[in-house]
């Protein structure tokens, strides 16, 4: 059932997903691959497309609203003014590796179009960017699904030393119970 509806879905999930947040669509989307359920190269074609027309986007948001919407969002404020102070120091750096930066994503290229960077420039970087990201996210979630994978084979191996672990605890447990309420009982009948 959950094999067919990522088979029938995953594809859209992974378009919408890179066009927001993206990572966690995409880890998925790469355990998927491993399970074979999506295609590698698809789901990475679509990561990179997505995620370079969704900065696209917010860089041209930024560009043409960005002083009036950060105005009336003063919880972006304070992201924007970290972004701001890496494009001074950094800017080709920044604008590859913000995709990668936790809570910038979004909020990154917004600002980066508030800033003096060329729209050109932007757009060159951004592809560079979504070049590196999109194959390396789906190929850590590939990895997961590998791992996942080996661990579930492993359990089974386990499974009978586990279950004996868990009796055996249980057992030692209740033992100490029975051993504290008999001390108790014998403590309360003496004087």
């Amino acid at each position: 059932m959950l094999a067919d509806l990522v088979a029938q879905y995953g594809y859209a999930a992974v378009l919408l997903g890179s066009l927001l947040e993206g990572e966690t669509v995409l880890l998925l989307a790469g355990i998927a691959v491993h399970q074979g359920l999506l295609s590698f190269p698809v789901v990475v074609g679509l990561a990179f497309v997505c995620g370079t027309i969704g900065d696209q986007v917010l860089f041209r948001l930024g560009r043409r609203y960005g002083v009036n919407l950060l105005a009336r969002s003063p919880s972006m404020m304070a992201r924007a003014a970290l972004v701001h102070r890496q494009i001074e120091r950094h800017q080709n750096v920044l604008i590859v590796g913000v995709r990668f930066m936790y809570g910038l994503r979004l909020v990154g290229p917004f600002v980066i179009g508030m800033s003096e960077v060329s729209t050109t420039r932007f757009a060159l970087l951004n592809i560079l960017g979504a070049a590196i990201w999109a194959p390396l996210v789906v190929g850590v979630g590939y990895m997961f699904g590998e791992t996942i994978g080996w661990l579930i084979t492993d359990l089974g191996h386990y499974e009978a030393l586990g279950l004996a672990l868990v009796v055996a605890v249980a057992a030692l447990v209740i033992m100490v119970r029975l051993r504290r309420k008999r001390e108790k009982e014998e403590a309360a009948v003496e004087p």
